[in-house]
């Protein structure tokens, strides 16, 4: 079942023409239109099903600089930032809190990479104190659990994924952008090498500039242009409670993780376990990741599901005047894994005792689109001019979200980018650089 999202009506009438097409409406498309149409510049952000109802919805909620790959820091910082900046921008709430973030171990070796990544920290100016034995058990009372240690990544927050692209796309409205729900995008136009527009299931859209910003389908549009993305999604199962008790607001543990949303609930996961389906697409980029396979193994499940035959990641080919693997999926919304799901509330409530008559409001599964050294896209497409892409966040794309569709705006405004795109560029993943595998 979906997670729940806020439902923002569409524009009617498609335009003939705009300055930016924005393909995919999460958190990084809508803020990439958000901040396109503040300068003034022309903007139709297409949706094949409903703003947000995707990953954008079925993450934790997690801002955060904290363990991240140094090459995303300076995008987590400038987002930080912008989460604050946003929520007085358009004067409604986006759920962030600088709450600050909890993690906690007993594995020694947790411990010392979090030790060791205090060196980044400082570089990036990032705040971040290790706990004791003493202090991590005292920042997770309640549980009856004592720990060797922990870390307080003391500048970092949350949002809520419910509000978050929603919220943004309604604000980018408010700046004239066209917002075009329950519309594929089937392919571009294209011109002597040159962006035109966006060919719809609706009509076509002349356009000098297109952001594909598609998520776990991004690498299938590209395909059918000729372009190749390396992409493989992981599926993951999560589930948020009914209200509950005060307890941390965001807390990482082995056994689970937990998130205090707005209404009082809790979002709920396992971090690092996902189920890997082998697909058409992961066969073809399987050389590419090889690499992160090799280092997450461990923490992966490999299966054939569904989605060999059926989904962003199949074979799949089709006109422009045909119904499009867009149209016939509206909502990636695989089903949780029930066994996970169960083992989820069953590992919160032995954790967390004050949670045994608190009740599962919904659960559901979620596709997290990865490249191959776990680094987003965000970058022009060197082969075709005008067309830009903004995919690939590998799990991390939630708390960036703002910052990267800022990035993207940048990029396609040929403005001054606001942090460096270098190592965001698409061709690292296709000139034979050497994958250095981040993010944690």
């Amino acid at each position: 079942m979906s997670p729940t999202v806020l439902r923002i009506p569409s524009d009617e009438v498609l335009p003939a023409a705009v300055d930016v097409v924005v393909i995919g409406g999460g958190i990084v498309g809508s803020a990439a239109a958000y901040f396109l149409a503040k300068r003034g510049i022309s903007v139709a952000l297409v949706e094949k099903g409903y703003v947000g109802a995707e990953q954008s919805s079925r993450n934790w909620g997690w801002c955060r600089q904290q363990n991240r790959d140094e090459r995303e820091l300076p995008l987590a910082g400038y987002a930080l930032q912008l989460w604050d900046q946003l929520q007085q921008e358009t004067g409604r709430d986006l759920g962030f809190r600088r709450c600050g973030l909890t993690y906690v171990t007993n594995d020694p070796r947790q411990l010392a990479e979090w030790e060791r990544w205090r060196e980044t920290a400082l570089r990036f100016d990032v705040h971040t104190r290790m706990l004791s034995a003493a202090e991590a058990t005292a920042a997770t009372a309640g549980t009856g659990r004592s720990w060797l240690g922990g870390v307080h990544s003391i500048d970092d927050g949350k949002a809520e994924p419910a509000l978050a692209a929603p919220t943004l796309a309604e604000a980018a409205r408010n700046h004239g952008a066209k917002i075009i729900q329950q519309c594929a995008a089937r392919g571009l136009d294209v011109s002597n090498g040159q962006v035109t527009g966006v060919v719809t299931e609706r009509g076509l859209i002349k356009a000098g500039a297109v952001l594909c910003a598609g998520g776990a389908w991004a690498s299938t549009f590209c395909r059918q242009q000729g372009i190749a993305f390396p992409q493989a999604s992981v599926r993951q199962s999560i589930l948020r409670t009914k209200p509950g008790p005060q307890l941390p607001e965001a807390i990482y543990t082995p056994d689970c993780a937990l998130t205090r949303r707005l209404d009082g609930g809790y979002t709920v996961a396992i971090s690092g376990k996902a189920t890997l389906e082998i697909t058409p697409q992961g066969l073809r980029y399987a050389r590419s990741f090889l690499p992160m396979f090799k280092q997450r193994l461990k923490s992966i499940e490999i299966g054939i599901g569904r989605s060999f035959l059926n989904g962003p990641e199949a074979l799949a080919s089709w006109r422009l005047d045909e119904v499009s693997p867009f149209e016939r999926i509206r909502v990636l919304d695989p089903a949780p894994n029930p066994r996970t799901i169960s083992r989820i509330m069953a590992r919160a409530r032995a954790l967390y005792p004050r949670l045994a008559n608190v009740e599962m409001a919904e659960s559901w599964g979620a596709y997290v689109d990865c490249t191959p050294d776990a680094v987003p896209v965000i970058s022009p497409v060197a082969a075709l001019k005008g067309f830009f892409l903004a995919a690939g966040f590998s799990g991390h794309g939630f708390g960036i979200g703002p910052a990267s569709g800022r990035l993207a705006a940048d990029l396609i405004a040929n403005d001054t980018p606001v942090v460096d795109p270098g190592p965001y560029r698409l061709s690292r993943l296709l000139d034979g650089s050497k994958v250095e595998v981040g993010g944690i």
